[in-house]
């Protein structure tokens, strides 16, 4: 199988998952699942977070998703439990749609990596 229609089964695997789960099966946008994956990070479910906090959480998730790809490492968790993460490597330029593509390939390999997805 071709190695993107690999990433788009994935994905739509992922989206469907996570829409099912937390979106009454309306389907979650790429922000979403960044969000998402932010709150399962900070490891805090089940409380209500203020606007800059859900910032703060798409960070969070942004680095850690980045991790494995060497743009992000991770530092320490300061006094209320939130990770913190250095710069390793800039990314690169990318277009829009480039950025997707990093992004949910990111994603998927860390809900392959959590064995949520095969």
């Amino acid at each position: 199988m071709a190695r993107d229609e690999q990433l788009k089964q994935r994905w739509k695997q992922v989206v469907t998952l996570l829409s099912n789960r937390f979106a009454d099966g309306e389907e979650l946008d790429l922000d979403a699942v960044i969000y998402l994956v932010g709150v399962q990070e900070l490891g805090q479910l089940h409380r209500k977070f203020k606007k800059d906090e859900k910032i703060n959480l798409m960070h969070i998730a942004i680095c850690r998703l980045l991790e494995p790809f060497g743009y992000y490492e991770f530092e320490y968790f300061d006094e209320q439990g939130w990770p913190h993460y250095k710069i390793v490597e800039q990314l690169p330029p990318l277009k829009a749609g480039e950025q997707s593509v990093l992004m949910k390939e990111a994603i998927v390999q860390y809900f392959l990596e959590k064995e949520v997805i095969d």
